[in-house]
């Protein structure tokens, strides 16, 4: 039996608690907690580019079920033998709740999402990317805590004081001892045994994630503020710093991983994202930040009158409130010449006719589907 190291960091106990016949697991409480936390800090860096307050919410609806979906994707095709084959379930596949979310699967299917959602509120989708870019370092760092609880993804034996103290775990805690194989990695729903024993002390590669992503997201903060980043650079920046991470990070990790020239999947698709960044950078390092105009995006209150939605020309003329279609095209005072400030290419009497009663006869407009 291995001897618990004086300041190594100790796991948790276990990853799952039980409220009746609820589960509640760690790795999704965290998760939950880093998508709140990306979207709130997402929306005050979009509003401070001048967007409307909310909007990253809302396109964040799209953004997030794609993102998650395709996270599991990337997990379940990577790792395709924990599902598939002899003795496998293939059902575990759908358990998203045990796990397993691949971050490259997350950022492209989200990037879908996310210009489904721009396009429906017809803003740039650079801009939300920037203005989202280091809440999803932060979103990633706290999903780390996940793992730490799952007692799981960490790297190599180590003798560092920092190391992390890795337990048996057994069903309801019975008493157990080291596998025969070694492998320290237990099913979520498993608790630590009682007695405890110590499987092993490992780096804790969750730890060493965790503090990158946070030092990602601050580098995106300084460097969005220093150099007035636009364009989708600011997201770039997001990408190149934490594939840079993430590829020294997973060479240390020790958990089963297909191989793909001799690499660690993961490690191999870090170097390529890095370098893609990278060119990014670099072929739009002079494109400017999006207008504010832009950013704000057409007013979506409503229908007008004729059945379209109001776009007003700038951000003033929807704060004040003023409807363009009566006010004219530039928001200003009604046109001189249609003194009953109708708009073009409308009759005045019908016009009149729709603000002060109901039409009757041949002034009554026909029916819109």
């Amino acid at each position: 039996m291995m001897v618990p190291a004086i300041t190594a960091i100790p796991s948790p106990p276990q990853g799952v608690w039980y409220v009746g016949p609820i589960a509640l697991r760690a790795y999704a409480i965290f998760i939950i907690i880093g998508i709140v936390v990306a979207v709130w800090w997402g929306n005050k860096r979009f509003v401070a580019r001048g967007g409307r307050p909310g909007r990253v919410t809302d396109i964040s609806v799209f953004a997030v079920p794609f993102g998650i979906v395709g996270g599991r994707i990337y997990h379940v095709i990577t790792d395709n033998e924990l599902y598939f084959g002899q003795g496998r379930n293939p059902w575990n596949a759908f358990a998203i709740w045990n796990g397993g979310l691949g971050i490259w699967g997350a950022i492209a299917f989200g990037a879908v999402g996310a210009w489904i959602g721009c396009r429906y509120y017809k803003v740039p989708l650079a801009a939300y990317a920037d203005s989202v870019a280091p809440g999803i370092a932060v979103a990633q760092a706290i999903g780390r805590l996940g793992n730490y609880f799952n007692q799981e993804l960490f790297g190599s034996p180590t003798t560092l004081p920092w190391g992390l103290e890795v337990f048996v775990r057994t069903p309801g805690g019975l008493a157990g001892a080291v596998p025969i194989d070694g492998g320290c990695e237990f099913p979520t729903e498993y608790v630590k045994a009682s007695p405890e024993v110590l499987c092993g002390v490992y780096q804790p590669t969750f730890l060493y994630e965790l503090l990158w992503c946070l030092g990602v997201a601050a580098l995106v903060v300084w460097a969005d503020r220093r150099f007035t980043l636009g364009g989708g650079r600011a997201f770039a920046v997001y990408v190149a710093g934490y594939t840079l991470g993430r590829t020294w990070i997973e060479l240390l990790r020790i958990d089963p991983a297909n191989h793909f020239f001799g690499l660690r999947i993961n490690v191999f698709t870090s170097v390529l994202v890095f370098v893609g960044a990278i060119a990014f950078l670099i072929l739009r390092r002079n494109v400017p930040r999006e207008d504010p105009a832009l950013v704000r995006g057409p007013d979506r209150r409503g229908p007008d009158r004729r059945g379209d939605f109001r776009v007003p020309d700038s951000p003033a003329a929807a704060d004040s409130g003023r409807d363009p279609v009566a006010t004219g095209s530039d928001g200003g005072s009604p046109d001189p010449a249609d003194p009953g400030g109708t708009g073009a290419g409308e009759p005045a009497d019908t016009e009149a006719a729709t603000d002060h009663g109901e039409l009757t006869g041949d002034q009554r407009p026909a029916a819109r589907e």
